[in-house]
This record gives C-alpha cells, sequence and structure tokens, in this order.
C-alpha cells in the first residue's frame, strides 16, 4: 500500500513538473516572439539616424521623404498621434466608466443582460467599419455643422477612436467593479453609507486596478490604431492649430507610406523608425498606468 502510495505521488509530482513544463514553454514563446519582433524593429528603423540626426528625426517639422533632399521631421505625426490619443481620452474615459459603473451599480439585471452584449458587440466592430462610418456619416455632419473646409480632420478621429475604446473600457470597468466583494459594500451600508457614498468611496477604490486596466487596453487601442485614423484624420502632416485641422498620426503615415517606400532606402528605415518611437510612446504609457494602477491599488487596500 505504501508502494502503490509513492509511485502515485511520484506520477502526480512529474505530471505537475510537466504541466510547468509546458507553460514555461508557452511563456517563453511568446517573450522570444515579442523581442524577435523589436530586434527587428529595431535593425530595420536605426540606420535612418547615419542620414539624419535623433533630434531632427523626433523634432522636425517637415516630413517629406521624397523630397530632394528629403526631410525626415516626425514631429508633426507625434503631436498628431497624441492629439487624438488625448481626445478620445476625455471622451471615451468617463463614458466607458461611468457606463460600467451604471451597470454593475445601478441597472436592474434585466437591462444589465441586454445592455452589456451590446457593449461587447460594438467591441468586436472591424475598425475600417468605423473608419468608413466617420467619413460617410460623421465627416459631411462635422462639415456642414461648424462650416469647416473638411470633416476629415482631429476631432473626427478622436471621436471615432473613442468610440472604439468605450466598449473595451466599459467591459473590462464593469468586470472589475462587479467582482468587488460584497461584504465591503455591505459594510459600508451598514455604517450609514448611501448607495452613492459607498460606489465613491468603497467601490471604486476597490476596482481602480481594473479600472486602470480597461483604461490602458482603450488607450493602447487608440494610440496604435491604423485604419480609423487613416481613414478620417485628413492625412496632412502638419502641426495642428485647432480640433477641426486634418493631421496624420505615426500609424496612418507608416500604413500610407510603407508599400511606397523603396526597400531599405531611407524612406524605408524612416518608417521603421517611427515605429520605433509609436513603440516608445506606447511602453511609456503602459508603464505610467501600470505605476498608477498598483500606487492606488496600495491605496484603496489602505483605505479599506
Amino acid at each position: 500500500m505504501g508502494k502503490e502510495g509513492g509511485k502515485t505521488v511520484n506520477i502526480r509530482q512529474r505530471r505537475e513538473k510537466a504541466i510547468r513544463v509546458f507553460f514555461f514553454c508557452i511563456a517563453l514563446a511568446s517573450i522570444t516572439t515579442l523581442a524577435l519582433i523589436l530586434l527587428f524593429l529595431f535593425v530595420e528603423g536605426l540606420p535612418i539616424f547615419g542620414k539624419v540626426t535623433f533630434t531632427d528625426f523626433i523634432f522636425g517639422q517637415y516630413w517629406y521623404p521624397t523630397d530632394e533632399p528629403p526631410a525626415f521631421g516626425i514631429f508633426p505625426l507625434i503631436i498628431a498621434s497624441l492629439s487624438v490619443t488625448a481626445v478620445a481620452s476625455v471622451v471615451s474615459i468617463p463614458l466607458g466608466v461611468l457606463t460600467a459603473l451604471y451597470l454593475a451599480e445601478v441597472a436592474t439585471y434585466r437591462i444589465r443582460e441586454l445592455v452589456k452584449p451590446v457593449v461587447e458587440l460594438l467591441a468586436a466592430l472591424p475598425s475600417v467599419v468605423i473608419g468608413f462610418f466617420g467619413m460617410v456619416i460623421v465627416a459631411p455632419f462635422l462639415q456642414e455643422i461648424f462650416d469647416i473646409p473638411t470633416g476629415l480632420n482631429l476631432f473626427n478621429a478622436s471621436l471615432m477612436l473613442a468610440f472604439m475604446s468605450i466598449p473595451t473600457i466599459c467591459s473590462i470597468s464593469e468586470d472589475a467593479i462587479f467582482n468587488v466583494p460584497t461584504e465591503l459594500k455591505e459594510a459600508s451600508l451598514a455604517m450609514g453609507a448611501t448607495h452613492w457614498e459607498t460606489i465613491w468611496r468603497v467601490i471604486i477604490p476597490a476596482s481602480i486596478s481594473g479600472i486602470s486596466t480597461a483604461t490602458i487596453l482603450g488607450m493602447s487601442r487608440a494610440i496604435g490604431e491604423t485604419m480609423v485614423v487613416l481613414m478620417v484624420a485628413g492625412g496632412a502632416t502638419m502641426l495642428p492649430t485647432s480640433l477641426f485641422d486634418p493631421v496624420r498620426p505615426m500609424p496612418a503615415s507608416i500604413a500610407a507610406e510603407m508599400a511606397e517606400a523603396p526597400f531599405r532606402g531611407d524612406h524605408y528605415y524612416a518608417l521603421f523608425a517611427t515605429g520605433i518611437v509609436l513603440f516608445a510612446f506606447t511602453l511609456l504609457f503602459n508603464m505610467i498606468a501600470d505605476h498608477i494602477a498598483h500606487k492606488y491599488r496600495q491605496v484603496g487596500a489602505a483605505t479599506l
């Protein structure tokens, strides 16, 4: 009996070890794939700095890669990307989080079961469909209402990016809020707090980490989105002076020009270097958001 028990333990240990090795290999494959992508990105992008200085590339205000001599300044592209992401954030974050709060804490079960699948379905809409909607419906409407030369501009692109980000922010935030322990809510109500005070002082601090994650995912999709900004941002490589100026964010420039750039030419290298800058902004954004989420997770835990 003892031998059989020992054999069973050994089999279980070998099985657990095999499972650990399997998951380690999967994680290693993911990390290796990401590392190879980054290596390819840097190998193809860094040679441009033999033709133009880093300062001129980042802060240059003229992007004319096919002129003689060419100009490789991506500052207008950087400002365009940051502008559309910032305006989209102003619209999507409050709407997404407030909708999540309503679904998780205010709406009845019947309304929640009706609305949440619709929200998740909106998240599955292809970006080209949203871009087409912005071109055909929103652009003429903006042009007529605000009496502007074109409806393909920064504001239109920001609205479409916000439309894409809201379902992601709402869905993940709703899950985070809904998963707050019931004991915390009941304890707050038992102490005499109102429902709205409980939401503000207990539920939001307890779920701030999940809400931050939702915001990260929504904004990451916005800052890296290509098709929508390519279709509705206007495509002008200039510094915007108002919400209704046409712009050209970095992903749109890469998508529009990569097919025309001579292989391993200066234009080709410059587009890959633009991809490096876009990656750096995305990485920085995620690091800051992760720091904020960790900070407020600790503050929320201390408060509770």
